[in-house]
């Protein structure tokens, strides 16, 4: 019998029960805290990419109406912009063509998962006994797990 300060196991048990509860709250919290600050910084980078995105194609549009009207200067302003725009069409249709020929050529199916899943269900049929040594209730027994390992 435990002595007047002193508790007894089950007392023990349960209070170590309460303080693994507490700690485990304790951690889902600060894991919850921490990741909503994480989230906050990365959707405010997230926007501050998208808002430079938009700069850089405004900047890349008035590159391309300082092209036309510069060549504006030693030719009609319609055949200028005739011109750039020819330029601009061509490389981004070589670009999708370029592209969509090299998506053709890659291959989507997980080879190496495919290939690990079939070793992985090979090595389990080599745990199955024959049916006359099988248990009751059709799991391999301690043994043959054992032999197969």
């Amino acid at each position: 019998m435990p002595e007047k300060g002193e508790r007894s196991i089950g007392q023990l048990v349960t209070e170590l029960t309460q303080e693994l509860r507490t700690l485990f709250r304790q951690e889902i919290e600060l894991f919850s805290v921490e990741m909503k600050e994480k989230m906050a910084s990365a959707v405010k980078d997230a926007a501050a990419i998208g808002v430079g995105g938009v700069i850089i194609v405004t900047g890349y549009l008035v590159l391309i109406a300082a092209m036309v009207l510069g060549l504006a200067t030693v030719m009609p302003a319609w055949g200028a912009a005739l011109v750039v725009a020819a330029i601009f069409i061509a490389t981004g249709a070589v670009l999708v063509l370029k592209g969509s020929k090299d998506l053709k050529q890659v291959e989507l199916k997980p080879e190496k998962t495919a290939e690990t899943l079939k070793e992985t269900a090979k090595w389990v049929k080599t745990l199955r006994l024959p049916r006359s040594s099988r248990r009751q209730t059709g799991f391999a027994s301690r043994s043959g797990i054992r032999k197969a390992i």
